[in-house]
């Protein structure tokens, strides 16, 4: 019998705040971003640069699946709902697939 294929892959996103005027309100808009995230997609998410910058974040997003398509279909719907969370603009992002 043939090993289940298993797609791990991770999107790094990384944002712009410019209403952040201290690392305490960008820890609260990053807080929402990351619980709805999880919430509604079912992903693992950690803020993984910038951590002492005000206006700056690097989100890390990271699903398994056994469906490539499923993966990139879910990265894509979590683009086109960051793209229309207030006080943040998404500098760059990439998929990257382990």
């Amino acid at each position: 019998m043939p090993e289940p294929t298993i797609h791990i892959a991770a999107l790094n996103v990384e944002l712009f705040i410019p209403a952040s005027n201290s690392l305490k309100t960008k820890r609260m808009v990053l807080r929402s971003i990351k619980d709805r995230l999880k919430n509604q997609f079912n992903v693992s998410v950690a803020e993984v640069d910038y951590l002492d910058k005000w206006q700056r974040a690097r989100l890390g997003i990271v699903m398994i699946s056994s469906d490539k398509t499923v993966v990139e279909g879910s990265f894509q719907a979590i683009l086109d709902f960051m793209e229309t969370v207030r006080d943040t603009e998404i500098t760059q992002s990439n998929i990257e697939f382990l």
